[in-house]
């Protein structure tokens, strides 16, 4: 039997052992798999980035090539697309995880700013010779403008401003392309462009095709209703330096930020990662960028870090900020003294319940101990035949029931009261004995006859 019992408890910590064995391996194998995961594991992300001759879309190609550069755990493919209205879409239907895009567009639910890539200037231009002096003159003119993208978008917000709609313009050529083909070839009235100051389309149409550069002077008026909208200047000669300057004169325009997008559901961790190569290899970027658009590079040193005062509602993304605040000190460190002051009263509070605590549990001990005390005395009184062993049990159940009261009126403890129910139990069946003991010798006792 003892034998059996044996092996039986045997077999049951071998059991034990082995589950915490199997547990071990899991659970090593678990944190092997998170360090590769975290580790080793390649990223693939899509960024849209729009036409292939604009500003963003050249500059994703040559943060493409650095980011794989200086990490290959991340891969970007970078896609043309028709602008801002797409590369939102696309990023809201989960198609690209990052996405470049005006900064006055309505960005999805899922959008996070990761950083503001550079300004994209409002620039409207005309013919030299052409009657049109300002905005409000466009009424019923043939526009060089696709009606897609972001800066078709802005283009009916300020017509709107201005008392306009879409009807009220003849807007020319299909793609970015036919349109600046229709402004050289005095197809249309006015070309409209939200792009980089410096932007070589513009510097073609506006040197070779006799472009002359018109003012939107009414930023600050603009900005009430679209707080995306900042106060901009094209600087006097930003197209040609003289003979004449192009412009003559600083011109007074609006601009919006260029944004670098990430889908919420991006990896903070890689967020982070491309957000330290953007801030800390821009001029590695700008080498990545070919001759033809040596123009673009000037922008690489526009990139910085978002806000949430620019007028775009969107949320900074999570890994972004972790770049970003790596320096900042913590709420922790901020508020080290008042911390400090807080903890030490938390802790002279704790000591004081500790040692309340620790009176109230003494004092129900030794409540506890004086009603076992007293069982023990009853026992030797009646053993030592000092009591008879009725009057002990009678006295016995008496300390038993004043301890049954004190545990209700909580003066002893619960512990204290089960230690005590013990030691009643055994004192009241030694007592018992001793009175079955005497009603016995009693019975055994011969009765003289009378």
């Amino acid at each position: 039997m003892q034998r059996n019992l044996g092996s039986k408890f045997i077999s049951a910590n071998n059991l034990i052992y082995l589950g915490l064995g199997c547990l071990s391996i899991g659970l090593i194998g678990a944190f092997g798999w998170f360090f590769l995961e975290s580790n080793f594991k390649t990223h693939r992300l899509t960024l849209v980035a729009g036409s292939k001759d604009g500003e963003s879309y050249i500059l994703s190609k040559a943060l493409e090539r650095v980011v794989e550069a200086k990490n290959p755990q991340i891969q970007i493919d970078v896609v043309e697309t028709k602008g801002t209205e797409e590369n939102i879409q696309k990023l809201e239907k989960g198609e690209a995880q990052l996405a470049t895009a005006q900064a006055d567009i309505p960005a999805g639910r899922s959008a996070r700013t990761v950083v503001f890539l550079y300004p994209d200037t409002f620039q409207l231009a005309v013919k030299a010779n052409s009657d049109i002096k300002d905005f409000a003159d466009l009424k019923g003119k043939r526009i060089a403008l696709w009606q897609r993208g972001g800066q078709y978008h802005s283009f009916l917000q300020i017509a709107n401003h201005y008392g306009m709609e879409e009807k009220d313009f003849i807007f020319v050529g299909n793609n970015s392309e036919e349109s600046d083909r229709a402004f050289r070839q005095n197809q249309a009235d006015a070309l409209f462009r939200v792009r980089g100051l410096g932007n070589k389309n513009i510097l073609d149409l506006v040197q070779q095709y006799n472009g002359r550069l018109l003012p939107l002077d009414q930023g600050a008026a603009l900005r009430i209703k679209y707080p995306a909208f900042e106060e901009a200047v094209i600087p006097k000669g930003a197209y040609r330096g003289s003979n004449p300057a192009i412009p003559e004169v600083n011109l007074p325009t609006i601009a919006v930020r260029r944004l670098l997008l990430a889908s919420e559901k991006v990896d903070s961790e890689v967020v982070r990662q491309i957000t330290e190569i953007l801030d800390s290899h821009r001029q590695e970027i700008a080498d990545n960028i070919p001759d033809e658009f040596a123009d673009v590079r000037p922008l690489v040193a526009s990139i910085t870090r978002p806000t949430t005062t620019g007028g775009t509602g969107i949320p900074i993304h999570a890994g972004s900020l972790a770049y970003f605040e790596r320096d900042q000190p913590s709420f922790i460190q901020e508020n080290a003294d008042y911390l400090a002051l807080i903890l030490t009263v938390a802790l002279l509070v704790g000591s004081w319940f500790w040692e309340v605590k620790g009176w109230l549990e003494r004092r129900r001990k030794n409540e506890s101990d004086r009603h076992i005390s007293n069982i023990i005395g009853l026992m030797k009184s009646v053993q030592e035949k000092q009591i008879p062993a009725k009057v002990g049990l009678e006295e016995l159940d008496k300390v038993f029931a004043q301890a049954a009261t004190d545990l209700i009126d909580e003066k002893i403890s619960q512990e204290s009261f089960r230690t005590l129910s013990e030691a009643y139990k055994a004192t009241r069946d030694v007592i018992a004995h001793q009175t079955d003991l005497s009603d016995e010798k009693s019975d055994r006792t011969p009765k003289i006859p009378a």
